[in-house]
């Protein structure tokens, strides 16, 4: 059971690598990132395939890659993503700069296909219809007290894998929920949370 964590600048803080030698990257994106509301097709499709990229890896793998995964996917444009063909798989599987896993670029590209076929919005629309209700939801304490899945992830990703996407289980759909704000999972005692909260509206 962990609470928050105290860190050298004498704030509070969700205990997720507060006390590691990476605490500077996470501190950043802890405080000014996770838990914000995201919205826009392409803007969620990063977020769908980053958590997909860390399934089994360290999130800070991955957010020390993120500059690298954008310029090897084009920005997440969902329609340029989609156009990747055999040669841009090949291109990115020699690419250092990200995670060379073939069966996860290749389900990007699919995914980037299936949302290419949504209407504009319809991804974002997808994605929040699942958002609970906050009212509703108990605040956490302790990290022990944050589910790993919710009913709600396990709806979405049951709702993505059924349009064709790929690497969307409950747990990745859930880690998105997070990190997309469509959960407030800061813990009560996180300075953030309670600027999260407010950027929720």
């Amino acid at each position: 059971m962990s609470s928050v964590v105290t860190t050298p600048d004498g704030l509070p803080r969700c205990p997720w690598g507060m006390e590691s030698e990476q605490m500077a990257d996470y501190r950043a994106y802890h405080d000014t990132e996770w838990g914000r509301p995201v919205h826009g097709d392409d803007a969620l499709f990063e977020r769908m395939t980053l958590e997909a990229f860390q399934s089994g890896l360290s999130w800070i793998t991955i957010l020390r890659r993120r500059p690298g995964f954008r310029a090897a996917f084009a920005g997440f444009r969902i329609e340029k993503v989609a156009r990747f063909g055999p040669a841009d798989a090949e291109r990115l599987l020699a690419d250092p700069g990200i995670i060379r896993n073939r069966a996860k670029i290749d389900a990007t590209i699919g995914n980037a296909q299936v949302a290419a076929g949504l209407a504009p919005g319809e991804l974002d629309a997808l994605i929040w219809s699942y958002a609970p209700d906050r009212a509703g939801r108990p605040v956490p304490h302790t990290s022990a007290e944050v589910p790993p899945v919710t009913p709600e992830s396990t709806a979405l990703a049951k709702d993505l894998k059924k349009r064709g996407f790929r690497f969307v289980g409950p747990t990745t759909a859930y880690a998105m929920m997070q990190a997309c704000g469509l959960v407030n999972d800061h813990l009560a005692d996180c300075h953030v949370r309670e600027a999260v909260e407010a950027a929720a509206g």
